[in-house]
């Protein structure tokens, strides 16, 4: 299995991070993260729409067992994936838009194709 990043937080909080941030990417269409935290993003999410690809009961709850929140999964299955059906793979984008202010942290934006 491929190298997980820890974030620079334990664990329980850094899953609870990515949770929230893959919820947000669902609903939102695109969130401005830093660009180590978009790449895990990206990966959770592109595992997401492959399950709401598949469509079926487990797959829903395999969904659901990561995203709490019943109405994003709804989208997620309903609206998000079936616009994905005939892509093999990669349904995000991460645009790096320079250091924020405060700390220089590198900054990008994460968004559904």
């Amino acid at each position: 299995m491929a190298e997980l990043r820890k974030l620079g937080r334990p664990t329980a909080h850094r899953k609870a991070m990515l949770r929230n941030q893959v919820s947000s990417l669902f609903e939102h269409g695109k969130i401005e993260t830093t660009v180590t935290r978009a790449k895990e993003t990206k990966r959770m999410a592109d595992k997401m729409i492959t399950l709401g690809k598949r469509g079926d009961l487990h797959a829903r709850r395999q969904a659901l067992a990561y995203i709490y929140n019943e109405n994003i999964v709804k989208k997620l299955f309903d609206e998000i994936a079936p616009n994905y059906s005939d892509r093999k793979g990669g349904y995000t984008r991460i645009v790096r838009i320079g250091p924020r202010n405060g700390d220089g942290a590198e900054m990008a934006i994460i968004e559904l194709l």
